[in-house]
């Protein structure tokens, strides 16, 4: 459901189809999972008021400072926090790699690639 809550302007058709096809919904903010619910109402767009006060916060600050709707603005820190998880899962990649070449076992291979799974997991949350 994040694509309709992404892009207003889809179709009722369309809206129709992604709702049927069980695609999973989440936060507009923190972009955990939300829960399914039922068929009334209006969907869900955020887990609680706080994200979505979060998320009206942004809206407001972004039409002030007339940056684009969809614009992206991080902190120096929050930039250099986003780098360093980069370089671990580049780090953990290598290692893979490295680990191959020099004929590791399958369950070491496993290990490792269970690291970069993280690693990327870790990365989905920007926020």
């Amino acid at each position: 459901m994040r694509e309709v809550a992404e892009h207003p302007k889809t179709s009722a058709e369309e809206v129709s189809e992604l709702r049927r096809a069980g695609v999973p919904k989440h936060c507009g903010w923190c972009g955990r999972r939300l829960e399914q619910g039922g068929n009334v109402g209006r969907r869900r767009r955020y887990c609680g008021q706080s994200c979505r006060q979060r998320a009206y916060e942004r809206r407001t600050a972004l039409q002030r400072s007339g940056l684009p709707e969809d614009a992206v603005v991080l902190s120096d820190t929050e930039i250099a926090t986003l780098q360093d998880r980069l370089f671990q899962l580049r780090c953990a990649a290598e290692d893979v790699v490295t680990a191959a070449d020099d004929g590791a076992s399958v369950a070491e291979l496993r290990g490792l690639a269970g690291e970069i799974a993280q690693a990327a997991k870790d990365l989905e949350q920007l926020r």
